[in-house]
């Protein structure tokens, strides 16, 4: 198939546009002998105006004989074998051109349709109908400056349509997290869905529940932490998938008075502005967001059997973060403290004596605080809490003991009694 081939004078891409590290590997691959282009987000986000915020690079050079080039190199992967080239901080992802799986191939893996292994390489028109979606399927020569498209990508960027290479069931089997890719493009670009693809969604999500846990984290992650959470999230639950990652938390959004939607909804706004003004932003918060609403259903109906309310949370985040690493693992690095924050807002209600103080000084007081803002954000009755700590925090010594002394009277008075002299 011939593609089209647009030369540098009729497309906007320019190197002064790429990353220096991006163009060194180009241009030392090409140096070589080996055809080098730059590929996927890349060049479509270049093409869109868009800051990228990655470069990759495809080649017809093995990961082998890429990690031969660059000293700097590390191969990874056993599913899709890559070579990352590092440049301090910076890593330049080089895939070798793939090709459709042949019968007797040992390095292309297939069960029940979905791919397990894909390491079968080829050609560049191969590479390009490997790939999942048009506008991720144009390439930028550094031979000639030219862009490659063999499947009409530019046109469907053109349209801001998010359209699948070959028959949209038959790649979803392959890979069924490309349904989560769909939606976070489409979430990113403000980009429709083709109606094909859309039939995916409903023909092909329980698929998702044959994905690796782990790996269903780093696709959340993806969807959550990019500045677009809330788009994201509104469009899993349009077209149904919301339900195979957080299942506790869906069956919940269907059945309460629309306090777990609001919640989701404030804390993945708060985490969009965080991105968006270059604040850092953490995973266990991200996940404590998408499923606090299930452990504070939990622990309201334990205290109900006369548990303390921080006895009813330790209890109800183990149970929710077990039933969760089933569908998706959540990295004890991450799991902890989570719960802690969690934790927290039973401790955050025992503001007497010397507690107050103390937890100002836990390192996870600023995410319990947060968290506690976006419950009453959410609907919870937390006003005058949340007003406390607020001041509690900005308050000098002499402030702080008195509204100590406020909320606790009498306490802080309290001391040894004088023994009366014997006459």
């Amino acid at each position: 198939m011939q593609p089209e081939i647009i030369p540098r004078a009729e497309h906007s891409v320019s190197r002064a546009d790429i990353s220096e590290y991006a163009l060194k590997v180009l241009y030392r691959l090409k140096k070589a002998g080996y055809a080098a282009y730059l590929v996927g987000g890349g060049v479509r986000d270049l093409l869109l105006r868009h800051r990228p915020k990655d470069f990759d690079v495809a080649t017809d050079a093995t990961p082998d004989e890429v990690k031969k080039l660059f000293r700097n190199c590390r191969l990874i992967g056993r599913r899709f074998r890559l070579a990352h080239v590092h440049f301090g901080r910076d890593i330049i992802e080089v895939a070798t051109f793939r090709a459709q799986h042949r019968d007797g191939d040992e390095d292309g893996v297939m069960t029940d349709g979905m791919i397990l292994r894909d390491n079968v390489f080829g050609s560049l028109e191969e590479d390009a109908f490997r790939r999942d979606f048009t506008v991720n399927a144009l390439y930028y020569n550094i031979e000639d400056f030219s862009l490659v498209d063999y499947t009409g990508g530019l046109t469907d960027l053109e349209q801001r349509r998010l359209r699948m290479i070959g028959d949209p069931g038959v790649r979803i089997q392959e890979d069924p997290v490309r349904l989560l890719r769909a939606l976070r493009f489409a979430a990113k670009l403000g980009f429709s869905l083709d109606s094909q693809l859309e039939q995916q969604f409903a023909l092909h999500g329980e698929r998702l529940l044959d994905v690796p846990p782990a790996r269903l984290f780093e696709e959340v992650l993806k969807l959550f932490m990019s500045g677009y959470g809330i788009r994201a999230f509104e469009l899993l639950v349009h077209y149904n998938i919301f339900r195979y990652l957080f299942p506790q938390t869906a069956g919940l959004m269907q059945a309460d008075d629309g306090y777990t939607r609001r919640f989701i909804e404030a804390g993945l706004l708060n985490t969009d502005r965080r991105i968006q003004d270059d604040k850092p932003v953490t995973p266990f918060f991200l996940f404590g967001v998408l499923l606090w609403p299930v452990v504070r259903q939990q622990a309201q109906r334990l205290q109900e059997q006369d548990e303390s309310e921080l006895q009813a949370l330790q209890q109800s985040a183990g149970e929710v973060v077990q039933e969760q690493n089933r569908h998706i693992t959540i990295p004890k690095r991450f799991g902890l403290p989570m719960k802690e924050t969690w934790l927290m807002q039973a401790r955050l209600s025992r503001r007497q004596g010397k507690r107050a103080v103390r937890l100002l000084e836990s390192p996870r007081f600023r995410a319990g605080y947060d968290f506690l803002l976006l419950r009453h954000q959410a609907g919870e009755p937390l006003q005058e809490l949340c007003d406390w700590w607020t001041q509690f925090q900005e308050a000098d010594e002499k402030n702080q003991r008195e509204m100590l002394q406020a909320v606790s009277p009498g306490k802080s008075k309290r001391g040894r009694r004088r023994r009366k002299k014997r006459t």
